[in-house]
């Protein structure tokens, strides 16, 4: 009887929507060798992650069987799958399989981060194949909102698993491939023991449509509008770029690509071939020069991302371009969840310039990159796996999308972050838990969640600070101490300055305190925090964070 297993196991994006990483393993339990797919990132918010600029998932298990690892996957080029790789993979150290576009991109983050491009390789389409360790993986071409985008085939010992990445089902995507029933049909022929399933879309339930859908009606609606359009959708939807140019042009507007992600998102479409007779843009220094009413701007930050061009112009200008009343801004996306609040206060801006918002709201100008419920079982039907496993969305995703396959009598197991699940010999089990959680880029840093870093800037945003020094000398204050406050009011119940306050407060105390405490500087501190704690709770209701500096003069 064979002692291998074949483990799966996420540590990143199976419970959530985003940073997504995965992990398959194959050998004896201890000397297993691994793979891992996709290594992402998600994006933090003020409420939870204040002043952090990215989230990965924790790789801390990872990096312990580094020696282990023999090649790391990238399904697709959009953030949330390879927008890790310039910061994890020098913890990891394993090359880099991607299609050309994805590689392309995953390059330039290399470069960014002064990495050798060389551990990136760029591979074909299926039938190509690489071998790696016990694992042999094609890439299964899938329509999705970005090109190139690829469902694994990995070959193992123990039979074929199929991990869809992101993927819609769209006979007609304009800009990557389609997708090819028979094609899936034929992989999945000689059995296919789990399909690691996308859950994105598992509770739209209607069946999804296609990007030549879209391209009509944003025609019309362009045409139709008076002044100035700017639409907003993500750069990484190359599909919807180009679609929008396309509209644009038809309704007799000069195109204008407003912002960074976005010049080098077609950029890199246009050099690597999957984007073809992209529309002549103008750049936004020759804006000017047009009428109002022929131009259309395609900007970046759909989801409200503060500096992205789309917020900038809710602000006032952009590269030399400002909206006005007459002015449209069209929502070429769907808001993800978490990120209404910063798409209202874009929305709310644009009101107050007088300038009119076209949202998604009834379907017509966008459609979504993700599988919805009907295209999910379809996808199911044409597998007929022996197991599926749901990934790339919330707890209630994965729970719906596993009830879905099993009343179409397919077996299906969850498996959130951290589950490992043994694959081998038919015998579907959770073997292991792993400790998983989340990493924070904060400046140039990376850090734990658990770190306590962001959990302090939480607590200073949410109760304010309040530092206090106080010079000692021989054992005695050294005149009265003093204190600074940030973030709280000036004044409070007593009328006086808080700051007044709180000194006279410390003061009385550091006067009458005896020997034994001032000999003690943690005595002090512990002392001093407290009264000024109470005192703050006195004047204005809140309790503070404190810093006490002591500083002590030696003879």
């Amino acid at each position: 009887m064979s002692t291998n297993r074949l483990l799966y196991l996420p540590l990143g994006g199976a419970g959530e929507i985003g940073m997504n990483c995965y992990v398959y393993g194959y050998g004896p339990v201890g000397k297993e060798r691994y793979i891992v797919v996709d290594l992402g990132v998600t994006f933090p918010d003020m409420d939870g992650t204040p002043g952090v600029d990215l989230i990965f998932a924790d790789i801390a298990w990872l990096e312990e069987r580094k020696d282990r690892i023999d090649a790391i996957y990238i399904t697709h080029a959009h953030e949330d799958h390879v927008g890790a790789v310039g910061h994890l993979w020098p913890r990891l150290g394993a090359p880099i399989y991607a299609r050309k576009f994805t590689s392309h991109l995953a390059r330039l983050k290399f470069e960014e981060h002064g990495l050798d491009v060389k551990k990136v390789i760029t591979v074909g389409a299926w039938p190509e194949q690489t071998k790696t360790g016990p694992f042999t993986v094609g890439f299964l071409p899938v329509s999705h909102s970005i090109p190139e985008s690829s469902a694994l085939i990995i070959d193992t010992p123990e039979g074929r698993i199929i991990h869809t990445g992101d993927f819609k089902v769209d006979r007609t995507p304009l800009v990557g491939e389609a997708f090819d029933d028979d094609l899936w049909a034929d992989v999945s022929k000689d059995g296919v023991i789990a399909l690691v399933c996308d859950s994105t879309n598992v509770f739209s339930p209607n069946a999804g449509r296609s990007e030549a859908e879209v391209v009509e009606p944003l025609t019309q609606l362009m045409k139709d509008l008076p002044g100035l359009v700017a639409a907003t959708t993500f750069a990484s939807n190359v599909a919807r770029v180009k679609t929008l140019a396309e509209a644009g042009v038809k309704a007799g507007r000069s195109v204008v690509l407003m912002g960074r992600a976005m010049r080098r998102m077609v950029t890199a479409g246009i050099e690597t071939g999957v984007i073809t007779d992209f529309p002549t843009t103008l750049p936004p220094d020759k804006a000017g020069e047009v009428p109002r009413e022929n131009l259309l701007l395609l900007t970046t930050g759909s989801q409200g991302e503060r500096r992205a061009a789309t917020a900038q112009l809710s602000r006032g200008k952009y590269l030399g371009m400002k909206l006005v009343e007459g002015d449209t801004v069209i929502f070429s996306s769907k808001t993800i969840p978490g990120n209404e609040n910063s798409v209202s206060r874009i929305v709310n801006a644009f009101s107050e310039m007088g300038v009119d918002v076209v949202t998604d709201s009834d379907g017509l100008y966008h459609v979504s990159g993700h599988a919805n419920r009907p295209d999910i079982a379809h996808v199911h039907n044409v597998v007929k796996p022996n197991l599926v496993i749901p990934m790339h969305g919330e707890h209630r995703h994965l729970r719906a999308h596993a009830k879905l396959a099993e009343d179409n009598g397919y077996k299906a197991i969850i498996a959130p972050n951290g589950t490992g699940v043994n694959l081998a010999g038919g015998k579907i089990k959770v073997v292991e838990f792993v400790e998983t959680g989340r990493t924070y880029l904060d400046g140039s840093v990376q850090i734990g969640a658990m770190d306590g870093v962001v959990r302090d800037r939480i607590r200073m945003a949410l109760n304010g600070l309040v530092v206090t020094t106080v010079i000692i000398e021989d054992n005695a204050p050294l005149g009265d101490c003093w204190c600074e406050i940030k973030g709280l009011p000036e004044t409070g119940r007593s009328k006086a300055p808080l700051v007044d306050v709180l000194e006279e407060d410390l003061n009385q105390f550091l006067m009458r305190a005896n020997k034994k405490t001032m000999v003690d500087d943690d005595k002090i501190e512990e002392e001093m925090r407290r009264i000024i704690r109470r005192s703050t709770q006195n004047e204005i209701g809140k309790k503070p964070e404190v810093q006490v500096v002591i500083s002590r003069l030696s003879n």
